[in-house]
């Protein structure tokens, strides 16, 4: 690990002052994901901004009937929280689903937000990485790719986004608070992760210096109809290979509202807003859900050790509308995958 300065900030521009000269600065609260990156070598700040300090914790009502998640508000505070689990059940199954309980207690819904792609390769600092050292090129391709991306790739990286919680906002049509040296901003969160292009190294379109302050989630509209499918190698603390965030609304018989992100498989949380509108007005059955898996999985590619990955999508992603339909979502203390 580097040697690096640290300072604890007492306001949110206090912070963005610390943190806005510095390329090498970064925030800490929980430092689940970022402590593990400096001591493998990946991260090097030269600038520790603690904001543990802030007040970015609470979890309160919006004036439109949406729920304000502050930016340090814990993983598990969150998934408990009576309003969530009654309101946006798909968000506090997506967390329950991810980690342990342990790391849940300690990250934060801003760190989730910030956790840095996925791949072996990205944490071996011995090998040349397109997002550690731009144009050094990218091990992944023609290497193991088990775990990599089959969606949105590029020739520069393959990476994939880790998070379980990102999923289901990206499903829910979350926004994303962030403050910087111009100011606050709001950041809808199909547009704050980015897919690698030729720039792998931003995983996100932060400004330097810029600080979450909350992610907004707008009025429910789901009720029952939800559910979130993790697969992966082990039942506990293992990342998803695919997992499916769904939610329908369902009037009449027919599907009024859809909503689909796939987390594992790309660079980012994966959505097509076409694909949802098409499923509308359809009534639920596997003819539509199997013709709405293969338009969310057009142009997906595998690189050898990978390929398995998409029939494991196409085959989850009509689960998973099948459980939302029939309002029977995936339970995340059993595992069991439902029928």
């Amino acid at each position: 690990m580097n040697r690096f300065d640290y300072v604890r900030a007492d306001s949110v521009d206090a912070a963005i002052r610390a943190a806005a000269g510095d390329p090498a600065a970064r925030y800490i609260a929980g430092g689940t994901n970022l402590v593990d990156l400096m001591k493998y070598g990946v991260e090097r700040p030269s600038l520790l901004v603690d904001i543990t300090q802030l007040p970015l914790r609470g979890i309160e009502e919006t004036s439109d009937g949406g729920l304000r998640l502050g930016a340090l508000a814990g993983n598990s505070e969150v998934a408990f929280d009576a309003r969530v689990r009654e309101r946006y059940p798909l968000l506090s199954s997506a967390i329950l689903a991810g980690a342990s309980q342990q790391l849940r207690n300690a990250a934060t819904t801003g760190g989730n937000l910030l956790q840095r792609t996925r791949c072996y390769y990205f944490y071996d600092v011995a090998t040349p990485c397109n997002k550690r050292e731009p144009g050094s090129g990218c091990s992944a391709i023609g290497g193991r790719t088990r775990i990599h991306a089959i969606l949105g790739a590029s020739d520069a990286c393959i990476a994939t986004h880790p998070s379980d919680m990102c999923v289901a906002l990206a499903a829910l049509d979350a926004t994303v608070r962030v403050a910087g040296r111009d100011g606050e901003r709001a950041i809808p969160f199909g547009e704050f992760h980015r897919l690698p292009g030729d720039a792998p190294e931003r995983d996100n379109n932060l400004e330097q210096g810029e600080i979450i302050l909350s992610v907004d989630l707008p009025p429910d509209r789901f009720g029952p109809h939800h559910t979130y499918i993790k697969l992966r190698d082990r039942l506990s603390y293992a990342f998803a290979l695919v997992s499916v965030a769904a939610a329908l609304r369902l009037e009449n018989g027919a599907i009024a509202e859809a909503r689909l992100a796939l987390g594992g498989v790309a660079h980012r949380p994966w959505r097509k807003p076409d694909v949802e509108a098409s499923l509308t007005g359809e009534k639920p059955g596997r003819a539509a859900f199997e013709r709405a898996a293969a338009e969310l999985l057009a142009g997906a590619r595998g690189q050898g050790d990978n390929d398995f990955k998409i029939d494991l999508a196409r085959r989850a992603i009509i689960r998973a509308l099948g459980q939302a339909a029939a309002g029977k979502p995936q339970s995340q203390s059993h595992k069991r995958l439902e029928p």
